[in-house]
């Protein structure tokens, strides 16, 4: 007997249940005819209304013959009935609006969320990126103002407001890098940073769509207020239900397995991954390596004031 699931009016999804479930949940309101169900089979999650035949909605009256709502059902698909509020909500396991993604439902409604752990390799190697070309860049413009600087002249003063307005300059600069590294392959067609690249995740909005570069932009900002706060903001996808740092909760969204959405959801991958395995490990290294030498250094301070 099929299994089915379904996505109630919170959009959660629930399953498996037997289809006897269904019609019993369908008969006390707690399901209507634009509920999500899905079984194995089917292509994608249909409103339950397209499988109202198989299911044998029928409500069975008084005398027993059971009131037929086949043309209630018949409404809903040439779309002359008027739809209840909770059907029109978008649901996170439809497929993308647009016609012209060429993605689809995830098979049976599965989407495997990016783990803490991911997200942190894959920062890992954007804070690389983005350290190394804002640091060059900061320096190179910190080289030529500084030396236009020395050519003009000036007291100390001037040399000291000079100073604080280049590195404000370089602060700026390489605040905007950032914002344009994350927003821009956020919102590419790869809806991943190099780093998610490399560890196979990417950030959606929660219906699976590409987020444009003004949502990137923003989810950028409100990251650094998950940081802000102790950086409970980002330890929050460890414990949330579908992996949400605070900033994926403002700005509405996702990250989550780069098949995830698309034509192949089999191939989603739950675990940690080799590339995840070997870029935590380096990490673990690198901050090894860092302890040692910051206690090295305490050392000798603490030795040459004895």
């Amino acid at each position: 007997m099929s299994q089915w699931y379904y996505a109630d009016a919170q959009r959660e999804r629930h399953g498996p249940v037997e289809a006897d479930v269904l019609r019993d949940k369908f008969r006390r309101n707690e399901l209507d005819l634009g509920s999500l169900v899905w079984r194995e089979g089917m292509s994608q999650w249909q409103p339950l209304s397209a499988m109202a035949e198989e299911l044998q909605l029928l409500v069975p009256a008084a005398t027993g013959a059971g009131i037929d709502l086949r043309a209630d059902y018949q409404a809903i698909e040439d779309g002359t009935a008027v739809a209840k509020a909770s059907a029109a909500a978008p649901s996170p396991y439809a497929a993308p609006a647009s016609a012209t993604t060429g993605e689809a439902v995830v098979n049976g409604g599965e989407i495997v969320y990016a783990g803490f752990w991911k997200r942190v390799a894959a920062y890992f190697i954007d804070s690389l990126i983005v350290g190394i070309v804002g640091g060059v860049v900061a320096m190179v413009i910190g080289m030529v103002l500084g030396i236009g600087m020395a050519g003009v002249g000036g007291g100390s003063d001037a040399m000291g407001a000079g100073f604080i307005a280049i590195q404000l300059l370089t602060n700026l600069v390489s605040i905007g890098l950032a914002a344009a590294y994350y927003a821009g392959f956020h919102a590419s067609s790869g809806k991943a940073t190099l780093g998610k690249m490399a560890v196979g995740i990417k950030v959606v909005r929660s219906n699976g769509e590409r987020i444009t570069i003004a949502r990137g932009i923003g989810r950028y900002f409100a990251a650094m207020l998950s940081g802000l706060i102790l950086c409970i903001g980002y330890l929050m996808a460890a414990f949330t239900e579908r992996k949400q740092s605070l900033h994926d909760m403002i700005c509405d969204t996702l990250v989550v397995d780069k098949w995830a959405f698309t034509d192949h959801p089999e191939w989603q991958q739950r675990g940690l991954g080799t590339v995840t395995i070997v870029i935590l490990s380096l990490f673990g290294v690198m901050v090894l390596v860092g302890l040692v030498a910051l206690l090295a250094i305490i050392g000798i301070a603490a030795s040459s004031f004895s």
